[in-house]
């Protein structure tokens, strides 16, 4: 008998447990399973990693499965929300397995493939449906999706949506989903914002919180580097060489590396360096299209690829076991995002080393995480030999511009916005107002949007919510008219 096999669940979930070879729960599923067994709402505190997508699938599942009901026309009896495509993908990938021997249907919408086909697929309704906002206010604005019919609403990683703009969309859904059914709510920190934000969709729930608040992983040893803005890339490609050769009994000391770049641009830029300097590596962004996001996942979870460069808000669905080291190549303006990086490492009971590059204008946000976390940076030295070392780097086999050199900062790399909307990139120094980065990952069609196809200005995320107008392009036009009229070429 296993602890899951106590609890009373159905026969093929326990059958499926066992075929993935899980017998132990993790803190969370301890806590959570019996409370939703009973049909509580609750209030979870816990990153991705401890794993929460059982905790809440396993006893959602063996209530859907006790109850069978036939499935409605564009409808579903679970809703999963998640702020990302890779981790509502790997949420769905979950639930299959846990599903496996059950006649229950699972199915994951989100941006960046054609809408078309994910409506047809609803067209008979389906019992679990995981989705990002926007995509699923898409489906419903089209008709092709209706709430009313679900008995179970999963809200997952609250914070990020909070982050990325969601806060409209989540409204919209919470007021078409149905008052009586069972509602779980998780966010890996609680501020107050995000409680507030609870109290809409969760009603006299169980809190399961798993560590203590806006703490990082115990098990993460955390390091700080200060130096100066333009040789950390430098600093990153010698310590990725040094740290992925093998020894002589052909071991390495990084198994996978997670690097997290502030803007898109900045991550190009650095794999165009590491690749350069005979580093395989690859970059996940929002500017990434979804079939050059699932490779470069698939590479890096296969070990093909042992770098991978990612943004804070891509970096979301990233769940890889074996991720020895979180680089951060510029520290994250919201200290909330640090926990979110270094999560990424020391999963599933491993160590994890976390090193983070610290420019001088940096040093306020070091301030505000060791503040957050109460964990006080251990200081590295620079390798020996350093500039030597730096000063034999083959440069990049993409030329990056002079303004680029002199301003890692700068606005894109290439001449486009640097991370989506206006930031303090363009300074060299970046804000502290409001989180860098890019749009939500689910991309253009992952944002939330009004039944005419716009989407509202505030949704936009980490913007600054003024109007932009742009002219569609036309002919080439050469000279301008006295009274502002150009004239076609």
């Amino acid at each position: 008998m296993s602890y899951f096999s106590d609890l009373g669940l159905a026969e093929p979930i326990l059958r499926a447990l066992e075929t993935k070879g899980y017998a132990d729960p993790t803190p969370i599923q301890r806590q959570a399973i019996p409370a939703l067994m009973e049909g509580r709402d609750l209030l979870g505190i816990a990153q991705t990693g401890t794993g929460k997508t059982a905790a809440f699938s396993l006893p959602s599942l063996h209530r859907l499965a006790a109850d069978a009901k036939p499935r409605q026309n564009a409808g579903c009896r679970m809703l999963i929300l998640s702020p990302t495509r890779e981790l509502a993908a790997q949420i769905a990938e979950n639930m299959r397995g846990y599903a496996k021997y059950l006649a229950l249907n699972v199915q994951c919408v989100f941006g960046g493939v054609p809408v078309g086909k994910q409506a047809r697929a609803l067209e008979r309704g389906t019992d679990v449906l995981v989705a990002t906002p926007g995509r699923l206010l898409d489906l419903i604005d089209q008709r092709a999706l209706t709430l009313r019919h679900v008995e179970i609403f999963v809200l997952d990683e609250a914070d990020q949506m909070m982050d990325l703009g969601f806060i409209h969309a989540l409204k919209r859904v919470a007021a078409m989903l149905p008052k009586d059914r069972q509602s779980l709510f998780f966010s890996a920190t609680m501020p107050q914002a995000i409680a507030d934000l609870g109290r809409q969709f969760i009603n006299n729930p169980v809190k399961v919180e798993v560590a203590p608040q806006s703490t990082t992983a115990e098990r993460v040893e955390q390091f700080g580097i200060h130096i100066n803005q333009a040789e950390k890339q430098a600093l990153l490609t010698i310590n990725l060489r040094d740290g992925l050769a093998k020894d002589e009994d052909g071991q390495s000391k990084i198994d996978r590396a997670l690097v997290f770049s502030r803007t898109k641009h900045g991550a190009d830029r650095i794999v165009r360096h590491l690749m350069t300097a005979g580093i395989p590596a690859a970059a996940i962004h929002g500017n990434k299209s979804q079939a050059q996001r699932t490779a470069a996942l698939g590479g890096f979870r296969q070990g093909t690829v042992r770098v991978l460069v990612a943004t804070d808000i891509a970096a979301r669905g990233i769940d890889v076991s074996g991720v020895s080291h979180v680089y951060n190549f510029e520290l994250p303006n919201v200290a909330e995002q640090y926990v979110h990086r270094i999560g990424r490492t020391a999963r599933n009971g491993a160590d994890g080393i976390a090193i983070s590059y610290v420019a001088p204008d940096e040093k306020p946000y070091l301030r505000d995480i060791e503040k957050l976390t109460r964990v006080k940076l251990m200081p590295l030295p620079l390798p020996e030999d350093f500039q030597r070392q730096a000063a034999r780097l083959p440069a990049p086999s993409r030329k990056t511009t002079e303004s680029e050199q002199r301003n890692p900062h700068a606005r894109g790399g290439q001449g486009g916005r640097s991370g989506g909307g206006r930031s303090g990139d363009r300074q060299g120094a970046p804000r502290r107002d409001r989180p860098q980065g890019e749009r939500p990952a689910g991309g253009r069609d992952d944002r939330p949007r009004t039944a005419g196809g716009d989407r509202p200005q505030g949704d936009r995320p980490q913007g600054d919510g003024q109007k932009r107008s742009f002219r569609p392009r036309g002919p080439k036009t050469v000279g301008a008219h006295k009274n502002g009229v150009r004239r076609a070429s």
